[in-house]
């Protein structure tokens, strides 16, 4: 089953983000069996990233609260908010996106 997690930084997280990056992708790229999506979430204007965004693909919400837990960002103590919801895949248009 398909599960949301949509996180928020805290103010100020920048620094931390980027000094982790290159974890972080290394955690989704050893984790790409489970991830139906992922991306950063940013300012309307683009010039900061805010949060991220994660669509997994778990069998419980354990799992999905497991995978969340682990990823460095979090680990790291750069989400304020981690919000977490079973989703069901309805219309999808990945060609619409950029």
């Amino acid at each position: 089953m398909l599960w949301m997690i949509m996180s928020t930084d805290k103010p100020s997280q920048l620094e931390t983000r980027n000094r982790l990056l290159a974890e972080h992708r290394k955690y989704l790229d050893d984790n790409a069996r489970h991830i139906f999506f992922t991306g950063p979430q940013e300012e309307d204007d683009g010039s900061a990233n805010i949060g991220s965004l994660y669509i997994v693909n778990a069998p419980t919400r354990g799992d999905a609260e497991a995978f969340v837990h682990n990823e460095p960002f979090y680990r790291a103590g750069v989400f304020d908010t981690v919000v977490i919801r079973r989703i069901r895949k309805g219309r999808f248009f990945p060609e619409r996106a950029a």
